[in-house]
């Protein structure tokens, strides 16, 4: 097992708390199935509070007290010339893996009290997502080459990013056999690994069926030991992430796209685009596999913003004398 690394906590053998913080993300690896890239942020977060904990004498948890854990929230606010401040978003984000801590430690009986019951995490503000409108989607759409393998390639993957609203590591974990291409849907797996059935459009399936037909074939041959992935890069492998990027990156270049789109881009756009045409809120929660309605509901913001700048600029007894 891999010890918590803890960004400047005295070398050596390591420390109680260390353990017992590895301990917690056990527990949250195997009870609650947490993702691998959710597992390293809550090292990362966990890892800050231990080098701290370290630094002021706590080696164990039942060693911390409330104006300790205090005391590293304000840490984390605190600029210096050689910390840049972090974000709102940041700082709740530590705080609240803090807290998780400790509340584990308290349910388990290994501590008695829980030092971080008072210390709240700062509500950061809410940032709108940013969604394209539907001609810049449209213009992405078209803009890789018909009739190059790459550009096949890309297109489907940008048709079913748009077309479904899945999360950019839900398609490129995706096998050929998990696309069964006469159904409408498709089954993804998401966050601690629950299911949903999205639909396909039929752009997306059109686009996928011809990606399969006409050029996964072609990269599958550059491949020297096969390979499942429904998504190939150039050389047969499974399509990363950052060449996912790149590919949305290219794409909203050729759009003439100034703003930066991003995998993430494409599923504000999908959830806002649907919410404009009037489909429920519910649905759409179902649709981006949100745990809670209220991070759907973001969305909503979106297009009650958009209909206040149509009011403003539309309305005879609206607009400004």
């Amino acid at each position: 097992m891999s010890h918590l690394a803890t960004d400047g906590a005295p070398q050596g053998r390591p420390s109680l708390l260390a353990g017992q913080v590895e301990q917690y993300l056990n527990h949250l690896i195997v009870e609650r199935g947490l993702s691998t890239n959710t597992i390293s942020a809550y090292r990362r977060d966990l890892g800050r509070y231990v080098a701290f904990c370290e630094q002021h004498g706590m080696q164990r948890a039942q060693d911390v007290t409330a104006d300790v854990v205090a005391s590293f929230g304000a840490e984390l606010v605190r600029t210096t010339p050689e910390q840049a401040a972090l974000s709102a978003a940041s700082v709740s984000r530590i705080i609240s893996s803090v807290r998780g801590f400790h509340r584990f430690l308290l349910l388990e009986q290994v501590t008695a009290t829980d030092p971080s019951h008072d210390v709240k995490p700062q509500v950061p503000k809410r940032r709108l997502p940013k969604a394209l409108t539907v001609d810049q989607v449209v213009a992405m759409l078209n803009a890789p080459n018909p009739d190059d393998v790459l550009g096949i390639r890309d297109r489907a993957l940008l048709e079913f990013l748009y077309g479904t609203g899945a999360r950019i590591s839900e398609v490129l974990d995706l096998d050929v056999d998990d696309i069964d291409r006469d159904a409408p849907v498709v089954r993804l797996k998401g966050k601690g690994g629950k299911q949903r059935l999205v639909p396909v459009g039929s752009h997306a399936r059109h686009a996928l069926d011809t990606y399969l037909v006409r050029a996964r074939p072609a990269l599958i041959e550059k491949s020297k030991h096969g390979q499942a992935a429904l998504f190939l890069n150039a050389s047969g492998g499974r399509l990363s992430r950052q060449s996912a990027w790149l590919v949305i990156k290219k794409a909203a270049e050729a759009a003439h796209i100034t703003s930066t789109v991003s995998p993430h881009v494409m599923r504000h756009s999908f959830a806002t685009h649907l919410l404009d045409g009037g489909a429920d809120v519910r649905v759409v929660q179902e649709l981006l596999g949100h745990a809670s309605v209220a991070t759907t509901q973001i969305y909503t913001m979106v297009t009650i913003d958009r209909l206040r700048e149509v009011y403003a600029t539309s309305h005879p007894r609206a607009l400004s004398k």
